[in-house]
């Protein structure tokens, strides 16, 4: 299911990279979960976890399927999408380095209830969802992190659906531009205006239309497959505050 460009185990010993001796401070990779774990917890982890790549398009978990591993985000960026039964994919929540994917499933077994899907090529620390039970099992931060960043996570996704109920479609446009911004640090995104139609729920017309007042007012530059943000600011005073919340909650 997965499409896997690279995987290579990290070391772990006396020969550990300065990014696992130093996981409380810096993090692995930049993933913010693994960072904030006190180190002697952490390294109930780190021998279990393993660097993965994927390329824009991977599907990393669907609905219905057994989720059998957890991938903490080192950069990049996944949307979850809502799979409705006439066929649409609707954008329920975004996830960068902040979070990680499947990691409920380390508190109990379940199967995945969104797709994930990669839309900026994404470095993460793989762990299988069994070895990360048994460290939650023994270690009380471990499970308050993935208590937290759940309730977070649930968060986020009733903030979205309330905003794609009550704000219009430019202001939601906007805000999917600036957490995919806020997410990998990029302001050039690559993300079609088909795509963004898509997880918008509305049509690539109106989409284009959005797009072509933005890009005359100077606040993005559409491209061939890709959009690139030109200012920050404009484009934060044109979206609704949700991206906001959605940040504070997940982080």
């Amino acid at each position: 299911m997965s499409d896997t460009v690279s995987q290579t185990r990290l070391p772990v010993g006396p020969k550990a990279p300065p990014a696992i001796v130093e996981v409380g401070f810096a993090g692995i990779g930049g993933n913010r979960l693994l960072a904030a774990l006190p180190a002697a917890d952490f390294a109930l982890l780190a021998p279990h976890l393993a660097e993965a790549s994927f390329k824009h398009g991977s599907v990393l978990q669907e609905p219905g399927q057994p989720v059998t591993h957890v991938y903490f985000l080192e950069s990049g960026l996944v949307t979850l999408l809502a799979l409705l039964p006439e066929g649409h994919a609707v954008d329920t929540g975004s996830i960068g380095r902040e979070g990680a994917i499947g990691l409920t499933a380390g508190l109990s077994a379940q199967k995945a209830v969104t797709r994930a899907v990669v839309h900026v090529p994404v470095s993460a620390a793989q762990i299988s969802v069994a070895r990360l039970a048994e460290a939650a099992s023994r270690s009380k931060p471990v499970r308050n992190m993935i208590v937290r960043y759940t309730d977070g996570l649930l968060e986020q996704t009733l903030r979205l659906a309330a905003c794609n109920a009550v704000h219009d479609v430019s202001q939601r446009l906007c805000r999917w531009l600036l957490q995919a911004h806020h997410r990998t640090g990029d302001h050039t995104l690559p993300v079609t205006q088909e795509c963004l139609a898509g997880m918008l729920g509305v049509q690539r017309t109106t989409v284009t239309a959005i797009g072509r007042t933005l890009q005359t007012e100077g606040v993005i530059k559409v491209r061939r497959g890709r959009i690139q943000i030109l200012d920050v600011g404009a484009l934060e005073c044109r979206a609704c505050t949700c991206d906001r919340y959605g940040r504070s909650s997940t982080t």
